[in-house]
């Protein structure tokens, strides 16, 4: 089992925190500038450090990686769409029509489907799945 370290040098941590920081400015992201600023960051360390846990800056890449996460998650998220919204969207985004499904649904149930008034069972969301070349999950409720 490894000490902690309870004593620190914080001159020396002074000195070099004020080097690097001149050199990235490693804060919390509180607007989009910061979010550039350290999302630009990730990329440059995620193309020297790769997925080499062991790299000297992997701790480095992890902790900005961690930041632009959770700015990200909070200013960037997607709430999760409704079953049937994902499969109307994959309809429209490949130009389909309801038609082109007939041999997966009865175009009675689509159409009920897509206006939410009928569930997608499992069997059908991997049928579903399996045409569209997405996952199943797409069109199983969250």
């Amino acid at each position: 089992m490894q000490s902690i370290q309870t004593k620190f040098d914080i001159r020396a941590i002074q000195t070099t925190w004020a080097a690097f920081d001149t050199m990235v400015h490693l804060r919390p992201i509180r607007d989009e500038a910061d979010y550039d600023q350290m999302a630009a960051l990730m990329n440059s360390l995620l193309d020297v450090v790769g997925e080499d846990e062991d790299h000297a800056l992997a701790g480095l890449l992890e902790l900005v990686g961690d930041l632009v996460s959770k700015y990200e998650k909070v200013h960037y998220s997607i709430e999760p769409a409704a079953p049937h919204d994902s499969l109307r969207f994959l309809i429209d985004a490949r130009g389909l029509t309801q038609k082109d499904l007939d041999a997966i649904v009865p175009q009675s149930n689509l159409s009920a489907i897509l206006a939410g008034k009928r569930k997608i069972s499992a069997a059908l969301a991997g049928k579903l799945g399996k045409f569209f070349s997405v996952s199943s999950a797409v069109f199983i409720p969250g």
